[in-house]
């Protein structure tokens, strides 16, 4: 499957910079509980939408704002979310929160569908 992987985003045009992770993955939408006083706003003043990723403050100095990422699913599950997509670091996380990326979603039931997992994020070109 790991092979699989490398082979589409090969063909896609997209190279690895090098620089990849295993953390922890979970996701959030807009809602006041899950976002601070502007849930439709990233840390970086844009809007929220589909493709938009949050990494906890730890991991920002090894993916930057505006970095893109793939997002590789380590769980034994395979999620078709995921495929051939590209994320964007545009948010940010609770300082409490260490190694961990959340995904966007549109509602709290694909949120909550996600769960949470063990990813590898990969910056890419």
């Amino acid at each position: 499957a790991r092979a699989q992987g490398v082979t589409r985003a090969s063909s896609s045009g997209l190279r690895s910079t090098g620089r990849s992770a295993v953390v922890h993955s979970t996701a959030y939408n807009s809602t006041l509980g899950q976002t601070d006083s502007t849930p439709f706003i990233t840390a970086t003043g844009t809007r929220v939408r589909s493709g938009v990723v949050a990494l906890s403050r730890n991991l920002l100095g090894r993916f930057p704002y505006g970095t893109r990422l793939t997002i590789e699913d380590l769980s034994g599950r395979y999620s078709s979310y995921l495929r051939g997509r590209v994320f964007t670091v545009e948010d940010t996380m609770n300082v409490r929160i260490s190694n961990t990326v959340d995904i966007w979603m549109v509602s709290r039931g694909e949120a909550m569908s996600w769960g949470n997992r063990n990813t590898r994020i990969t910056a890419v070109q």
